[in-house]
């Protein structure tokens, strides 16, 4: 283990898919989804991200998954509640909430649309951070957000004692390269496919969209990476690749996964809208796609 702030969430976290079914939220499937990770070894678990769809939840829905995961994983691996909002005020309020509820630690993503200026960007967190004591993960994607959180302002947040971690997914090693340099920040990637490029520079692990459905061989990716063992990491590097490059270009995450998990048997599939299934031909490249790779 590292001596960056967070690197006690150094490792696999899986950003977890929140299961619908008739529209209502699907707890007996979320606490199978829950069980799963836990017995594959996902050190931690990260509901109401994006692939949470937590644009499309109701405030009492976020709070009742976040709560239901503290809950159902009892303390046998850590929770990162995702809490981020474009307000503020908001995500203050969802923070305080999770951090009530036993959350480990939360993730906040850059505040989207508004597109504030790097001093507002640095206000947002430093506000949270200030005012709820758990560790805090700021999430850079600049995809989602339009606005990327500029280096220099990630190391002038990396001075607040609680904020501890970035998810990148800016899709720019030279960034993250910059972050690792400048912070004693514990960076995690925010894309899967980039996971071994950023370990190979420092990185501590990543927030997996893929790891939804083959958590044990993203875990196996990052051991191998933070034991050195470059070789090993390489070969399953190269074996993740083309199922997170063919399942996740199909479509908006995470319209893919919650495809695959449903061909899987493991979720309904259920989306909210504006997320809509994916098409017929879609289903036929996503099937041989987990059949080449032996999981269908």
């Amino acid at each position: 283990m590292s001596d960056r702030k967070g690197s006690a969430f150094a490792g696999v976290g899986v950003a977890i898919v929140t299961p619908f079914r008739d529209g209502k939220l699907d707890v007996a499937t979320l606490k199978q989804q829950i069980e799963y990770q836990i017995s594959s070894g996902t050190n931690f678990l990260v509901p109401v991200g994006t692939t949470g769809e937590s644009p499309t939840l109701s405030h009492d829905e976020h709070e009742r998954v976040i709560s239901e995961v503290i809950q159902l994983s009892a303390g046998r691996c850590k929770v990162m509640a995702g809490t981020g909002s474009n307000c503020t005020s908001e995500a203050l309020r969802l923070t305080r909430w999770a951090a009530k509820e036993g959350a480990d630690a939360s993730l906040q993503v850059a505040p989207y649309y508004n597109k504030p200026t790097q001093r507002g960007f640095y206000e947002h967190f430093k506000a949270i951070a200030e005012d709820v004591g758990i560790q805090h993960c700021v999430y850079n994607i600049p995809g989602r957000s339009a606005k990327n959180i500029e280096p220099e302002t990630i190391a002038k947040l990396a001075e607040i004692p609680n904020i501890t971690m970035v998810k990148e997914a800016t899709g720019s090693l030279d960034q993250c390269s910059q972050i690792l340099n400048t912070t004693n920040l514990t960076v995690l990637s925010g894309d899967d496919s980039l996971t071994l490029p950023m370990m190979s520079i420092g990185a501590e692990g990543v927030i997996s969209v893929a790891g939804n459905i083959v958590p044990k061989d993203m875990i196996a990716l990052v051991k191998a990476a933070l034991a050195g063992d470059f070789a090993s990491a390489k070969s399953l590097h190269h074996k993740l690749f083309p199922l997170c490059r063919d399942m996740l270009s199909l479509a908006t995450n995470p319209i893919p996964v919650k495809g695959a998990m449903k061909l899987l048997g493991r979720d309904t599939g259920e989306l909210r809208l504006p997320m809509t299934e994916l098409e017929p031909n879609q289903w036929d490249a996503l099937a041989k796609t987990l059949k080449t790779y032996g999981i269908l």
